[in-house]
């Protein structure tokens, strides 16, 4: 099956999914507002002339018949499963517009294995005993894959780690201090509530300064730091050890940043590069199927210059200059998007850097540092006509986007894993049910009396036992990367603004054809019927089933 023909059955298919739930109540919104389900009766029954109606039964008729409504819409949603090698559109994009491909190197064009973040955590650690004076008893704490997600944030004074949504709520149940997860009620306590007001929220690169008393952690290599900082935070709680929680977030700062300014991360995986690089054919397919295509490439990353040279020989082979246009290696991004008054040097055989004025930023050779404005000065590479791949929101995207009109795509590696665990039919029968228990309890609150309210009690009990189920399904600590209970989380919406298109590798690009048209879903506002996005002429991204029978 052609792209063109995979899209339009998936724009034939895929309203099923979004609007199952919402048929429960008459084809309106995510919730019941100002509706009833189309079966049973709109009041309760009597149970004989001139007696008042029996609350109870009637509320439990209700909540069985929409039960046996959500059993039934099951199968039709398993049969529109999403594709975990599809491409999300935030912003509609055209890649016949495209004439320039460029890419960042680390988790972009090459993955690494799991080994990775146990080196970095290791390192971490023990520069914090060796060179920080830490207790050597932090020694016994491993690195734990399953504790952090990224998009976390990290509040510097207080010492806790948290997920906040995009509009600055925390979500309670994903504070921990330490190893710990810290009580709602200290949580609303501590922050005289669950917001976060503006000020005290990381500034516009996640980071905490001037004043700002959270970091976000947006970086796929900050997961080893995060765990790190629980870690030691536990060790002292543990033991009673009193500790400037603010000192402790800057030695762990600066020990993760030494595994890579001093070369430990990067000597580590030249040493041993099957160990800790995924090797990939795809991304040599994909960079060459550009080249076909007439598109010219660049690459700019922080990572150093042989450290690049021996990862891509080996995901890519010995001849990978030919297939970029301009290379450049320790950009110091955001830094390089911004300030414009470094040059380029050229970088010759021996890793050497020579001291010539750069003219001309030339095929097969690689340069060091220089900015954005000079890039462009010598390349002319400028606007919409430029897609720039990177995996940092921040750092790699956000610029790019804001200040020079380029287009950008996001490689979220987190994505793939979270659509086969949305894919699985207990995650989409406990979110069906999560969603229609929603609208019921919605519709039903207007039932004040005592016995109504006990009903309504054990609902809401339920509501809250799946949505803590629904967590543990991504991650125990933190649940999904996108999601809080109800709302967008404060990453997705820094990526909806900063990405054009995101996608789970590289290698989605291949499903797609070089001219192909992404349009994003036309996701309905509050008060706007969901039938409205619904309809066949919206293209969606393919099904699981579409791209199996492609």
């Amino acid at each position: 099956m052609t792209t063109a023909a995979a899209a339009a059955a998936a724009a034939r298919g895929a309203g099923v999914r979004a609007a199952a739930v919402a048929a429960l109540w008459g084809g309106g919104g995510g919730t019941a507002a100002g509706r009833r389900p189309r079966s049973g009766p709109a009041r309760p029954l009597c149970t004989a002339p001139g007696t008042a109606p029996d609350m109870k039964r009637y509320l439990w008729e209700r909540y069985q018949e929409a039960k046996r409504s959500t059993d039934e819409l099951v199968p039709s949603i398993m049969s529109n499963l999403l594709n975990p090698d599809a491409i999300f559109s935030n912003n509609e994009m055209s890649l016949s517009d495209i004439e320039i491909y460029g890419f960042d190197y680390d988790y972009t064009l090459v993955f690494y294995s799991k080994h990775l973040h146990t080196l970095i955590f290791n390192a971490a650690r023990d520069l914090l005993i060796n060179e920080h004076r830490y207790p050597v008893e932090i020694r016994k704490y491993e690195y734990d894959p399953n504790f952090a997600i990224r998009g976390l944030h990290y509040d510097v004074q207080r010492a806790v780690l948290m997920k906040i949504d995009a509009f600055h709520y925390i979500q309670l149940g994903t504070v921990y201090r330490g190893l710990s997860v810290v009580p709602d009620e200290e949580v609303i306590e501590m922050y005289e509530g669950s917001h976060v007001p503006l000020e005290q929220m990381s500034d516009f690169y996640g980071k905490s300064s001037h004043g700002n008393t959270m970091k976000q952690f947006m970086d796929i290599f900050s997961l080893p730091e995060m765990t790190l900082l629980s870690c030691v935070n536990e060790h002292f709680l543990k033991n009673n050890i009193d500790y400037e929680p603010v000192h402790l977030y800057k030695d762990v700062k600066d020990s993760i940043r030494d595994v890579h300014i001093k070369g430990i991360m990067y000597r580590a995986i030249e040493a041993d590069i099957e160990k800790y690089i995924c090797y990939a054919e795809q991304t040599r397919a994909v960079l060459a199927k550009l080249a076909d295509h007439g598109k010219k490439m660049f690459l700019i990353t922080n990572s150093p210059s042989s450290f690049v040279d021996k990862g891509m020989r080996y995901i890519v082979g010995k001849d990978w200059r030919d297939l970029f246009d301009v290379v450049i290696v320790q950009a110091e991004k955001p830094n390089f998007f911004n300030d414009k008054r470094r040059p380029f040097r050229k970088v010759n055989e021996k890793g050497v850097l020579l001291w010539d004025k750069i003219h001309k930023l030339q095929k097969g050779q690689i340069y060091k540092q220089g900015n954005l404005y000079e890039f462009l000065k010598l390349t002319g590479w400028r606007g919409s006509r430029v897609l720039y791949f990177g995996d940092h929101i921040y750092s790699d995207l956000a610029d790019l986007t804001l200040k020079h009109g380029w287009r950008t795509g996001a490689i979220i590696p987190e994505l793939r894993s979270e659509l086969k665990i949305m894919n699985t039919e207990q995650y989409i029968q406990t979110m069906t049910w999560l969603q229609t228990l929603t609208g019921l309890l919605e519709q039903m609150q207007v039932h004040r009396d005592a016995e109504s309210q006990l009903v309504l009690e054990e609902w809401k009990k339920e509501r809250k036992e799946m949505r803590e189920m629904t967590k543990s399904f991504f991650n125990a600590q933190f649940g999904s990367l996108f999601r809080t209970d109800q709302n967008p989380t404060y990453f997705l919406r820094r990526l909806s603004r900063f990405a054009d298109i995101y996608m789970a590798s590289l290698s989605c690009l291949l499903n797609y054809d070089v001219s192909h048209t992404f349009y994003p879903r036309r996701t309905p506002l509050q008060h706007e019927l969901p039938a409205w996005s619904d309809r066949a002429t919206t293209s969606r991204a393919p099904l699981l089933q579409e791209a199996q029978a492609k």
